[in-house]
């Protein structure tokens, strides 16, 4: 529960401040887009890459979001297991508080649940099913299946902005390695046999039985390997690398391949060029020090960053590192400065005094604007740097006795036992102190100007 509570409450601010900025449906299309929303996983402290980021997220945005759902607008239905077959029931609540068609968003909330069982045989078994609504009636589904003979997991995204047919095309993301032949009625190719699967079902049951027995009689003249496969696609498929991919590796650890540097130094430079006293006064927070502007620069990119800057999700594993110590513990008193900021943040917003967000953006601009220019310490360094100060920011981790499961990607479409065992709590190093941030190495190249 010491992680589940705060990514509770920062996936809350998070949101609120995009809304603010940006609206509801820029946050729905953000759910929708798998490199921010493992970012955003990231981010809150999850492991950057098992199957449980999914669920971690959804469970804390449904937690931190259904008691002002009613003043943002936003409501998350569903959720993992019997959560999810709870889904048309809340969408019906939902209309009826709305005023919105309940009933269209409970069918909707089934058919897409039905599609990914169903119209894509791909191996992995639904087990999760998140429906994210707004006021308005739009809305954004995230869903997980399981693979588990091969301990894999692959995550579905939706997004009822610009979808035209729920059986065509319709996902905004999903993909996973090559596994061999599957069966994916929704590819646009399909169009034939899902109107010839309709023609059978309109022409009775003789017809039916005649071409299942003709088809057995093919397969039996076909080699056993090749017997189960239906041609139904005759166009070649598109290659892998046309399409934006982001592929997950097997270890789990972060490592400097994970990370493009360029960006990293971009951002904890502009949070060492802001300095911890300029950025207190700045966002007139008293006592953040220069670790936990760090962290903001982080969740300011999350908030703020076009969809190009989330092709590297292990970077923001580095703003409050990992519940799995990977790659490094949770500083539970950056993170809990950091939900203060946005949040106090987020309230004077609130009340039209919205300058302190403002300050947040900025801070991201300043990052992408030093990214070309900014030099410093090596990925290895600044990870045992954060690790040699866990202890001073209260760092914590779980242990895990099990193997996780882990991602095996994810791209906009074509396609535990754990127990808490807390450090030591030392005294807190004060505001603004070298111990907070020494990264004497983070510098602009000579020449650079300032943004």
């Amino acid at each position: 529960m010491w992680l589940a509570e705060r990514m509770a409450a920062l996936g809350r601010v998070i949101c609120e401040a995009i809304v603010h900025h940006y609206g509801r449906d820029e946050l729905l299309r953000r759910l929708s887009h798998p490199f921010w929303f493992q970012s955003f996983g990231a981010v809150m402290g999850m492991d950057w890459h098992s199957s449980g980021i999914t669920t971690s997220v959804v469970g804390a945005l449904k937690r931190g979001l259904s008691p002002i759902a009613h003043e943002l607008g936003v409501q998350v239905c569903g959720g993992r297991g019997k959560h999810s077959r709870l889904t048309p029931a809340e969408l019906l609540a939902v209309g009826e508080r709305t005023g919105v068609d309940g009933e269209a968003l409970a069918r909707a909330s089934r058919l897409v649940a039905k599609v990914d069982s169903a119209a894509v045989q791909d191996g992995f078994e639904l087990y999760l099913h998140a429906f994210i609504v707004t006021d308005a009636g739009n809305w954004c589904v995230v869903q997980q299946g399981m693979n588990g003979e091969r301990r894999t997991a692959r995550r579905y995204h939706w997004l009822s902005e610009g979808l035209s047919s729920f059986v065509s095309e319709p996902h905004r993301a999903i993909e996973g390695p090559s596994a061999g032949v599957i069966v994916n009625l929704t590819d646009a190719r399909a169009a034939a046999a899902r109107g010839a699967q309709v023609e059978l079902v309109h022409s009775g049951p003789d017809r039916v039985l005649a071409v299942l027995r003709r088809e057995a009689g093919r397969a039996r003249s076909r080699r056993a390997s090749t017997s189960a496969a239906l041609e139904l696609f005759a166009e070649p498929a598109l290659e892998p690398d046309a399409l934006p991919h982001l592929s997950m590796p097997v270890h789990h650890d972060v490592r400097a391949s994970d990370v493009l540097l360029r960006r990293l130094h971009g951002t904890l430079t502009a949070a060492a060029d802001l300095g911890p006293a300029d950025f207190a006064e700045l966002l007139l927070v008293p006592g953040v020090g220069a670790r936990t502007v760090a962290s903001l620069a982080f969740v300011a990119e999350i908030v703020h960053g076009a969809a190009s800057r989330f092709s590297d999700p292990a970077r923001f594993s580095l703003a409050h590192g990992g519940k799995d110590g990977h790659p490094f513990p949770v500083p539970l008193r950056v993170y809990d400065e950091t939900i203060r900021v946005v949040k106090q943040a987020v309230e004077q917003a609130k009340l039209g005094r919205d300058d302190k967000l403002h300050a947040l953006a900025r801070l991201d601009a300043q990052a992408r604007a030093l990214e070309a220019d900014a030099r410093g310490p090596s990925f290895e360094e600044l990870v045992a740097h954060e690790r040699a100060t866990a202890p001073a920011h209260g760092g914590r981790s779980v242990a895990r006795a099990t193997e996780r499961v882990a991602f095996v990607s994810a791209g906009p479409a074509a396609t535990s036992g754990p127990t808490a065992r807390a450090r030591p709590r030392p005294p807190h190093p004060g505001p603004g102190t070298a111990d907070q941030l020494r990264l004497p190495g983070m510098r602009r190249r000579r020449g650079a100007a300032p943004p």
